[in-house]
């Protein structure tokens, strides 16, 4: 007797484990990609040592923002303001917000 859409053959153990890895695979990348997409990071070399920049945007239905943020070579934070969710994170904007004293861009 054949099987029809409305009663499929039933998954076998094999096939079932590899239907949730599968899926759960799928949703750890959406999830890696969200994440690389609410924060970027880099590296500005000075003066005084490498500095670390991080833009951590927090998507909020209210009132969207992110934070600028600063650590030193030793993870000691030496800064952090709020910024625009749009702002653009480069090279050449972490330098210029780290020359001007930390204070917030634009």
């Amino acid at each position: 007797m054949g099987r029809d859409k409305k009663n499929p053959k039933p998954l076998d153990t094999g096939a079932f484990n590899t239907l949730v890895k599968t899926a759960a695979e799928v949703l750890r990348r959406h999830e890696q990609q969200l994440h690389a997409q609410l924060h970027k990071q880099l590296t500005v070399s000075t003066a005084d040592g490498p500095v670390s920049v991080t833009l951590d945007i927090v998507p909020d239905e209210d009132e969207p923002h992110a934070l600028l943020g600063a650590h030193d070579g030793d993870g000691v934070a030496l800064a952090q303001v709020r910024v625009a969710p749009n702002f653009k994170l480069s090279q050449a904007s972490a330098s210029a917000w780290i020359e001007g004293g930390f204070r917030k861009p634009g």
